[in-house]
């Protein structure tokens, strides 16, 4: 055995490490989320917990530890306080046959809760942990309790159906028989495939939500993609109730989610929280970046995009209160020129043909198919990529981001496909020179990095961005004084973006 103090062998440590379609919790992670909790549930013998997505078990297992040890005055012989604890106290749902196994065997010592192996004995091998293979509902090729498509997960008994039984039922209450529980907790599985292009995948661990609060228990906490402070695609009401609910008492956000799953990628980071029934007021927010955490005691409903970054309020409430329009206001929507990303226009130029800017470099597109913004097609324009820069927006080395990818001035009779906006129109090519100069300062790419939950960037992530005289450049130093920045808002701005050539 390694003789190292750091060397951990549990074995759902070693799983939630593992780079796979599922994310398992580590349990440094769990012990996080319980420590959210009140702890004098774990001294009451009459709590029940729940884990309606139990993965590998790492949150029963944890919670059964501290039952243990809370309820040791009151149940002083341990078998009998583990029996208790086993049939009243805690309860699970696997997500899949694989995780009931696991969490079986992480929670009773033995996959089946009936086997003479169990640390506890049960009339039935599920024990207090459920999985039923379910099918989807189709309706019109879509799940109508998921949204999974029937295309992608329609494929019979042999595979598995990702069909989670908590989610798909209109009434979770019967799935315990109208069992009340005080503390729902877990992590569920953040998406699926919907059908679109290029393994387009819908949102799904807000629905998990949603139906835990239906459940009506003391305290819900769940570790979830912090994408949801923006909305997006399926989630802009869960995002408008989650905020403006007032029972959020605590959320945790990490701006780098490898900070919670050291192998796992995931585009705008991960949080977690503590929603209580009891609770109505502003929010402890906690944001960890780069082993830092800030808090600040907040109203999570102040804005249309939740701002992640504590030290980021007051510098938007100096900028906001100028009055000033928006940048976003000459920005183009998604699309701009109506050309998916995959187009890639011809290789010869025709006799009315516009230059093409794609992912793959310049071609020619026939101006008269061109839909839409053709009145921008005549002027110069700023060209940015959708994409946030870097791989899902991580910091480099030095804790820094750069935000925009591609910025680069196109000419008249110049569009480009879905890849890039595009922001003004100027018959003078120095105007957008100096719009070009304005996108490459710190004090831009700051506001619009506020804004940012997933990899890509769209007209609302400038929300913040003020729009400016373009009739001469602009520089940080200029920004900064305008807008009245002292110099630790300063260096904040300074600490956290990349210069961009």
């Amino acid at each position: 055995m390694k003789n190292d103090s750091s060397y951990n062998p549990d074995v759902l440590n070693c799983l939630a490490n593992l780079s796979n379609d599922e994310v398992f919790t580590p349990p440094t992670l769990a012990n996080q989320v319980l420590d959210l909790l009140p702890q004098e549930l774990f001294s009451n013998p009459n709590t029940k917990f729940l884990d309606p997505v139990s993965k590998s078990g790492v949150f029963l297992r944890e919670i059964v530890k501290r039952l243990d040890r809370g309820l040791m005055t009151q149940i002083p012989d341990r078998k009998e306080r583990i029996d208790h604890i086993m049939h009243h106290q805690v309860f699970g749902i696997a997500i899949t046959e694989l995780t009931a196994h696991l969490s079986r065997r992480s929670l009773y010592c033995s996959k089946e809760a009936n086997s003479p192996y169990s640390v506890s004995h049960f009339d039935k091998k599920a024990g207090n942990i459920l999985y039923e293979p379910l099918h989807h509902t189709w309706v019109n090729g879509k799940c109508r309790y998921c949204g999974a498509s029937q295309e992608v997960y329609d494929r019979g008994d042999e595979a598995e159906q990702y069909a989670y039984q908590f989610i798909h039922t209109d009434n979770p209450n019967t799935l315990f028989n109208n069992m009340k529980f005080d503390v729902i907790i877990g992590n569920p599985p953040y998406q699926l495939s919907d059908g679109g292009n290029a393994a387009s995948a819908r949102p799904i661990y807000h629905l998990f939500v949603e139906q835990a609060i239906k459940l009506n228990p003391r305290y819900l906490t769940m570790i979830i993609p912090s994408r949801w402070f923006a909305g997006g695609k399926g989630l802009e009401s869960f995002r408008e109730k989650m905020l403006s609910s007032k029972q959020i008492q605590i959320i945790k956000n990490y701006e780098n989610a490898k900070d919670c799953f050291p192998s796992t990628i995931i585009g705008g980071g991960v949080c977690y929280f503590l929603w209580n029934n009891a609770y109505k007021g502003n929010c402890n927010y906690y944001n960890n970046v780069n082993g830092k955490e800030t808090y600040l005691f907040r109203d999570l409903n102040e804005y249309s995009i939740f701002i992640r970054f504590n030290e980021a309020i007051q510098i938007i409430h100096k900028i906001l209160s100028k009055k000033q329009t928006s940048l976003s206001t000459i920005i183009s929507s998604r699309n701009p020129y109506g050309l998916p990303t995959s187009e890639r226009g011809n290789d010869v130029k025709g006799s009315n043909d516009c230059r093409l800017f794609t992912s793959k470099g310049v071609k020619y597109f026939p101006r008269i198919l061109i839909k839409q913004n053709k009145e921008t097609i005549d002027f110069y324009k700023l060209m940015v990529g959708r994409a946030i820069s870097g791989h899902a927006g991580e910091s480099d080395t030095n804790g820094q981001v750069k935000v925009l990818s591609t910025l680069s001035i196109i000419y008249p009779n110049d569009i480009c496909t879905d890849t890039y906006l595009i922001i003004g129109k100027y018959s003078k090519r120095e105007e957008a020179i100096n719009l070009e100069s304005y996108l490459k300062t710190k004090f831009v790419r700051f506001l619009i990095y506020q804004t940012i939950t997933s990899i890509n960037i769209t007209r609302n992530n400038y929300q913040f961005v003020p729009l400016q005289d373009f009739s001469h450049p602009w520089t940080d130093e200029m920004l900064y004084k305008k807008y009245g920045l002292t110099e630790e808002e300063i260096a904040f701005i300074e600490s956290m973006i990349r210069p961009m050539e």
